[in-house]
């Protein structure tokens, strides 16, 4: 219910959807903070920083953890920016559905027993991104208001 009877003003209900603007900024907020995250999980497996909790032997360079902590890295990196965010959030599902399947299962099934509990939660948030999109914070959307208004179109 508005305040004074006024139809203009919105306020947020809990049983509905917020509205689309606010909706967007958190997905970008989100988006922003989980790619900072993941930054910092690719630079501890090619840079050992942050330090992780369990000694790490140097990683040979190509092997598939190298090529892991890349793709955190840069795609972390590319998440947070808003850059290409849809083919990279596909990209970065499938690594995680990989370390999963690779590496946790083999302890167990359950994320919380195989401590897997991120590369879960990771794999759906990018899954999320490849639909969703960045958000209203993000370089897509900017080149999407841009290519809006030269006629780009799509």
């Amino acid at each position: 219910m508005a305040a004074s009877g006024s139809n203009t003003e919105k306020h947020m209900s809990i049983f509905e959807p917020a509205p689309a603007i606010w909706a967007s900024r958190m997905l970008s907020i989100f988006r922003i903070v989980a790619g900072l995250v993941f930054i910092t999980a690719g630079t501890t497996i090619l840079f050992g920083y942050p330090p992780s909790p369990m000694p790490m032997p140097p990683i040979p360079l190509m092997s598939q953890l190298w090529i892991g902590g890349v793709l955190e890295m840069l795609g972390g990196l590319l998440i947070a920016l808003g850059f290409l965010t849809r083919p990279v959030a596909f990209v970065l599902a499938g690594e995680m559905a990989v370390a999963y399947f690779q590496f946790h299962v083999p302890l167990s099934f359950f994320p919380t027993t195989s401590m897997g509990v991120p590369a879960v939660l990771y794999c759906f948030f990018y899954l999320y991104l490849v639909f969703a999109g960045a958000g209203v914070w993000s370089i897509d959307a900017v080149i999407a208001r841009q290519r809006r208004a030269v006629g780009g179109g799509r």
